[in-house]
């Protein structure tokens, strides 16, 4: 989705700024000013965002319940910078830029209009809850947001017979293809067992019917009326975020991870491409990523560090894993054996995380829907079936201190686990049923946490006691992907649909939703824990830049 920017240039006084300056005091703001409407007069939880002019990064902050929004000097240095605001429903009147000088706090007060046109702004939750139809007609659609935005459905003009031939086309894509690279499968997944071309054929005529009757095949404008999320106010609007553009628009930051010297990296999810930034300077180094089979999809999924924090990636249709030892700045890689790597085979999963405990590192193929052990040293696998076929969706491998595995299923409700030492498989059911476990990570009392993608929800599977818990998100059709537990025991997700970030008190029950900039197709979340107050890291999917944020408590 284009999210509606509202560009600010300071042409005279009494277009929609106010501008004065005064001296800065030791904990003043470089950059300052209220935030108004003729509807609402001081708005809160208006997100006003700052590029310096030839920069990379972009600092945004969050207006409070005053409508007083703040840039601390320490954020911004001087010069000339662009500003642009996120308020669903509301636009900049007029586009706007200001200068920033050493020692001077500057002024700026800022009015917005109801915006002409509100589809523009719309998060894919937000097309969702507008959308009419039946719970089953909206799921399936949904995966149509891994390669594109909804508002870009809503806004076509094709019948059924057209959409039908799209979407039909479409289904020759892998996940990892979006509008600035399209990449063609070569197999389809085996896992599932058959898939006759009769049902798919169906399959994608009751998509088109449905999608034809959201769009505006039929009308200039849509049957029905736009449902919007509140803005961010209290503890949500007390936040920081910094954003880094990446060197090419086809980069996907899907995972990103930071290490101990507060380097972020990041593997583009559709090119052989390891990505370094800088977080002080916003300087990315990329690394080629060893092609192992030149006529597959390219890219990579999963990122994780080992206990050495070299970097592993799950290479995908590429068949196979990658070690970067981040020392020599080398990569070692991995391939399935021959009887192993067909063309459907799509490693997309690598858990490096306790492989010192047995030298064993896992893995899971999406092709098959099955788990892999990998002995590095000796160039080995061992492959687990955890089902027959036809087999759910096995997604995520995370190992634990014992360098057992839990994997989510996503295709169901389970949490599994292979014993390291035995080879036992166990599979445990979420108490929601059909949450389709995606993403997670295990702390350091043994509790896995996930995202609980279908059923809205947060999930903590305790491996001691093998009980579960959840916690439903705020904003309908958020859909977490992922959650990670933090040093101080709150959990952090990211909605995939809602651009929001949840901040999640397991002991109270509370979350904080903290809204991003723009749109963000939210997949990895990232803590770094060696920061007060911690800071959280994500990846924008479809926007080729990574995000960092900081909680003001």
């Amino acid at each position: 989705m284009k999210m509606r920017v509202a560009w600010l240039a300071a042409l005279a006084a009494g277009f929609a700024v106010a501008f004065s300056h005064t001296a800065q005091t030791q904990s003043s703001a470089a950059l300052t000013g209220r935030v108004t409407s003729i509807e609402e007069g001081p708005m809160e939880g208006v997100l006003v965002s700052a590029k310096k002019a030839g920069s990379t990064i972009t600092i945004t902050v969050v207006s409070d319940e005053q409508g007083r929004y703040r840039f601390p000097s320490g954020k911004v240095q001087p010069g000339r910078y662009a500003l642009h605001i996120r308020a669903t429903g509301y636009d900049l009147d007029g586009p706007q830029e200001v200068e920033i000088a050493a020692g001077l706090t500057v002024t700026a007060d800022l009015k917005l209009t109801k915006t002409h046109d509100l589809a523009a702004q719309l998060s894919n939750s937000e097309w969702l809850a507008s959308f009419p139809g039946t719970e089953q007609q909206k799921g399936s659609i949904r995966a149509c947001t891994h390669c594109h935005t909804l508002e870009r459905v809503a806004r076509s003009r094709y019948d059924v017979d057209k959409l039908t031939s799209v979407i039909e086309r479409m289904s020759t894509y892998p996940q990892l293809s979006f509008p600035q690279m399209i990449q063609k499968l070569v197999a389809p997944r085996i896992g599932g067992g058959e898939d006759p071309l009769e049902q798919r054929q169906a399959g994608w005529r009751r998509q088109a019917e449905y999608l034809s009757s959201i769009n505006l095949s039929s009308a200039p404008q849509w049957s029905y009326s736009f449902k919007t999320h509140p803005r961010p106010k209290g503890r949500a609007a007390k936040v920081i975020y910094t954003e880094y553009d990446l060197p090419q628009k086809t980069r996907q930051p899907h995972d990103v991870i930071v290490d101990s010297q507060g380097i972020a990296w990041y593997a583009s999810f559709g090119e052989q491409i390891l990505g370094k930034l800088d977080t002080k300077t916003g300087k990315v180094t990329d690394y080629a990523v060893p092609l192992l089979k030149p006529k597959m999809p390219t890219g990579s999924l999963a990122v994780r560090f080992d206990e050495d924090e070299n970097v592993w990636l799950g290479m995908q249709f590429q068949g196979g894993v990658a070690k970067f030892d981040k020392k020599t700045e080398k990569f070692q890689t991995w391939s399935l054996p021959p009887e192993l790597n067909g063309d459907h085979v799509q490693i997309n999963q690598v858990s490096p995380e306790h492989h010192r405990v047995d030298g064993k590192v896992w893995l899971q193929d999406a092709g098959t829907y099955t788990v892999l052990r990998l002995d590095p040293k000796a160039g080995k696998f061992e492959v687990f079936e955890p089902y027959k076929i036809p087999r759910p969706n096995i997604y995520d491998v995370i190992s634990d201190a014992q360098n057992n595995v839990y994997f989510t299923v996503f295709g169901r409700e389970n949490i599994g686990r292979i014993d390291a030492k035995t080879g036992k498989i166990a599979l445990y059911p979420t108490p929601s049923k059909n949450s389709a476990p995606r993403r997670g990570m295990m702390d350091l009392q043994g509790r896995l946490w996930f995202g609980e993608n279908r059923a809205n929800r947060i999930g903590m599977f305790d491996t001691r006691t093998e009980q579960f818990q959840e916690w439903a998100a705020p904003t309908v059709e958020s859909w977490p992907y992922d959650a990670t537990a933090d040093k101080n025991g709150e959990v952090w997700s990211g909605g995939e649909f809602s651009d929001r970030v949840l901040r999640l008190d397991p002991k109270t029950g509370g979350i904080i939703e903290y809204l991003l900039p723009r749109f963000t197709n939210v997949r990895r979340v990232f803590v770094d824990n060696s920061t007060t107050p911690v800071t959280f890291w994500v990846g924008n999917n479809h926007g080729a830049s990574i995000v960092k944020l900081e909680p003001l408590d």
